[in-house]
């Protein structure tokens, strides 16, 4: 089914009190500077069953929003020269459209591709806003609510800070809010960025994503799979695995060695550092850890895990330590962006929401009954999230349309995804 949105009003949401003159200056940190200017996407579905007034939902809405912003005072200004948020109180982007489309029509056949339906703006477009939302009526009295923030100002975890924070002041709790830190700049000092490009990897078109979902028994057989030495991955480690082996066995079967093959995951620098930041910690605290895997044989990468594992472990309190006090890894960076235009690193990208709080958005008519992502303006990119049982994960896989057309007629990738990637849910329309 084809799904036609309609725009009814577009507006700016301000905070309900003015920002303090002191906080109107918010500083980018490092991380924060070499994170792309785009949006990260999270679109929500709601059914009818709660909801008693679709536009008293929407007034709930945006007066929480409101209210929210002035805790979260950063995202209703405008960044500015990739240096600092002028936090002037301009406002969030709020967009109010209608759908044609019923809940059950999304749901039957999930398609991250219509999920772009439901967002305002271009996702590569996030240059000064640090936040946008649309609230979407659906013909069958449903709601969609797409909340998407520019990786500028902050990371996946300090995106479902904001979240449910602003859900909890919708339903009225307030009081439940912790009020998060907002001085990243203070631990990882900005610094002088000439020559860097934060455009580098961003793709405007033929990018494809597809949902793969892997039921509990197929990620336990993948675990089992890639078990050496006794050593048994966790889940994401396993899955990773498999998609970068089925990834290179459709679309490179055989080996460049003029290039370079990389595998990055993303790592939350919170609980490494010393002392560990909260989880609360707002901003961007995460990097990357590089694999540099090496293919064995015809038929694999099988010393991946491993390699993996020992990446993710060097990103530990002296990595941490060099990227406050050194230029080090923004020379590399620079250096790696530059091979990556040039065509000579393959990179493949993966980050992981399991066990984030990806369902907990009640706006005060009950929790989602299916939430997700959309395209993304990157190649080569894979997130991963439980699935709303909470037993299995979904992976989101963004590719080039000519790599999809092969990565998903892979018959050993086929084997291992469900048949039946439908989100169950009983009594929606």
């Amino acid at each position: 089914m084809k799904i036609d949105v309609k725009v009814i009003s577009n507006q700016n949401i301000r905070p309900s009190s003015p920002t303090p003159v002191h906080l109107r200056h918010y500083q980018l940190s490092f991380l924060d500077q070499i994170q792309p200017p785009c949006f990260m996407p999270w679109v929500i579905f709601y059914p009818k069953e709660n909801i008693t007034n679709s536009l008293e939902s929407g007034e709930k809405l945006r007066k929480s929003l409101s209210d929210a912003l002035t805790i979260f005072y950063p995202l209703a200004g405008r960044i500015k020269d990739n240096a600092f948020v002028d936090c002037n109180d301009e406002g969030v982007y709020f967009v109010e459209a209608k759908s044609n489309c019923n809940l059950s029509d999304i749901l039957d056949c999930p398609d991250p591709g219509d999920n772009y339906n439901f967002i305002p703006l271009e996702l590569h477009g996030g240059d000064e806003l640090p936040l946008m939302v649309q609230l979407t009526y659906l013909e069958c009295g449903g709601l969609v609510v797409s909340v998407c923030m520019s990786h500028k100002v902050g990371d996946a975890l300090s995106f479902f800070i904001f979240l449910n924070s602003w859900a909890a002041m919708a339903r009225g709790n307030a009081e439940t809010i912790s009020i998060p830190p907002f001085d990243s700049a203070d631990l990882f000092p900005p610094k002088d960025m000439s020559g860097f490009q934060p455009r580098t990897g961003i793709v405007k078109e033929n990018i494809v994503t597809k949902r793969f979902v892997f039921d509990a028994s197929s990620v336990a057989i993948l675990q089992e799979k890639y078990t050496c030495d006794g050593k048994r991955p966790t889940r994401v480690e396993a899955l990773s695995s498999f998609i970068w082996n089925r990834f290179m066995a459709a679309t490179q079967p055989k080996t460049d060695e003029g290039k370079l093959y990389t595998v990055l995951h993303a790592v939350n620098l919170r609980p490494r550092m010393n002392p560990p930041l909260p989880n609360q910690y707002f901003g961007n605290v995460t990097r990357v850890a590089i694999t540099e895997p090496q293919r064995i044989g015809e038929d694999g990468f099988y010393d991946i895990v491993r390699k993996m594992s020992e990446a993710v472990r060097k990103v530990d309190e002296e990595f941490v330590k060099k990227l406050q006090e050194t230029t080090e890894h923004l020379d590399f960076i620079k250096k790696r962006g530059e091979s990556v235009m040039k065509g000579e690193v393959v990179s493949f990208s993966f980050t992981s929401l399991c066990r984030f709080p990806v369902y907990d958005a009640d706006f005060g008519w009950g929790k989602p009954v299916w939430a997700g992502g959309a395209r993304m303006p990157f190649k080569n990119l894979v997130n991963f999230l439980d699935t709303k049982s909470g037993d299995g994960i979904e992976a989101w896989i963004n590719l080039t349309g000519e790599d999809m057309v092969k990565f998903e007629a892979d018959r050993e990738l086929l084997s291992y995804v469900s048949s039946s990637p439908n989100v169950k849910v009983s009594g929606v329309n």
